[in-house]
């Protein structure tokens, strides 16, 4: 036997040789890719943090980077492999520079966890007793820098549970269970879960993140505040760039749509009619919209007509649910909030920037949970590229537009 160990040997460090040479030939692939593509931000991402990279099932090239360090978001996504485009956005020049931000750290990514509400008499972004502006408002470290960490992984999905306390505005501490599952989609699913016959030839990537808030302690009541989940996505904006926003109409109640959070949009970025809103997607003016829950519809997106991008959120959805408010004041109905959310990202009085970026959110609804129970929020991202027409049959079945007409609704 003895005899046989120089050969035994002598394989094994030929192996890890070429394993080596493998992993170094998918670096220098990576690292040679250009600006905005996925190999690009993959090779970006590993020299800072650990990343978990998941596939889909029946497509190898659908691809998403999720970090447990950031809370197990999902930083980006390609339908098309290395070479594709990278549809999340990223805060390079933060991520490389290591340090730690005072009230909030915008790495970026195209699905964070975070809680609500963010302002108001429950806010677990306002200490008790102070004003309500930025020099007060910090982010809690449980979604702004603390780690997740993964419980069960494979190439297809990750789960991540955490314990925590935090308090609010109020003085109530919640005791806390958070749960984080992410599972990528094939195609099959994709089409299932928006009720389309095929997806033709588009290029498609889809992920889903299950999330929980399970109460640990007293009861919560409705007088002392409750916890809501908040998924926020960040995206790479372009000059025609459009977020689409279906919501539902009845001859008797307008629609219950929010939008001044930051003075009023001119009219040539944000169009409603005919049961869409249209808000411009350039990163080049600060505004945000919101819809309520009985106005809301359990889908939005954006089409990026310059790349022939498609992106679509679903979401869960309670019409008749409490959702929390999160502007910046005391409120006298703190559970009348927004379903969802978007935001394009612009200058700031000052001059600065974070990004420039656009945000697609939604938020769950509420409840009073006793101990042992839990709320649950559901959404699922995607992606696709492709022929214009096939694009079209997603759009109008998903969105309920054309897909040329989001592409000129603001020329």
């Amino acid at each position: 036997m003895k005899a046989h160990y120089p050969v035994v040997l002598a394989a094994l460090v030929a192996m890890a040789g070429c394993q080596s040479k493998t992993q170094n030939d998918q670096l220098e692939t990576q690292q040679s890719q250009a600006a905005g593509t996925f190999g690009h931000d993959l090779a970006f991402l590993n020299k800072y943090k650990q990343t978990i990279v998941l596939t889909a099932p029946d497509n190898a090239g659908a691809q998403a980077i999720v970090i447990p360090a950031y809370q197990g978001r999902v930083m980006t996504s390609t339908a098309s492999g290395d070479a594709g485009n990278s549809y999340g956005w990223i805060n390079y020049p933060l991520i490389e520079s290591g340090q730690y931000q005072p009230h909030m750290n915008g790495f970026g990514g195209e699905e964070r966890f975070w809680l609500s509400p963010e302002g108001g008499q429950f806010s677990v972004y306002f200490k008790k007793g102070q004003a309500f502006d930025f020099a007060n408002w910090q982010t809690p470290a449980l979604i702004d820098t603390v780690a997740y960490p993964v419980v069960e992984s494979d190439a297809h999905s990750v789960h991540f549970h955490i314990n925590a306390m935090i308090e609010n505005y109020s003085g109530k501490m919640f005791v806390i269970d958070i749960d984080r599952k992410i599972q990528m989609l094939t195609r099959e699913s994709i089409a299932n879960l928006l009720r389309l016959q095929a997806l033709g030839n588009v290029k498609a990537v889809a992920y889903q993140s299950v999330n929980s808030i399970t109460n640990k302690d007293d009861a919560w009541k409705p007088e002392t505040g409750m916890l809501g989940i908040w998924l926020l996505g960040m995206f790479r904006p372009s000059e025609q760039t459009t977020i689409v926003a279906p919501f539902s109409q009845t001859l008797s109640e307008k629609p219950l749509i929010t939008d001044d959070y930051f003075g009023k949009i001119p009219a040539e970025r944000l169009v409603i009619r005919d049961g869409k809103l249209y808000l411009k997607a350039d990163g080049k003016h600060r505004s945000k919209i919101g819809i309520a829950p009985r106005s809301a519809r359990n889908v939005a997106g954006s089409y990026d007509a310059e790349k022939g991008i498609l992106t679509i959120i679903q979401y869960d959805l309670d019409p008749q649910g409490k959702y929390l408010k999160s502007t910046w004041e005391l409120h006298n109905d703190p559970y009348n909030g927004d379903a969802l959310n978007a935001y394009n990202d612009g200058k700031l009085a000052d001059g600065t920037q974070m990004g420039p970026f656009y945000e697609l959110e939604s938020n769950s609804s509420v409840r009073a949970l006793q101990e042992g129970e839990a709320i649950i929020h559901k959404q699922s991202t995607f992606h696709f590229e492709g022929d214009k027409s096939e694009l079209n049959v997603i759009a109008e079945k998903v969105l309920g537009v054309n897909i040329d007409q989001i592409g000129v609704v603001f020329k």
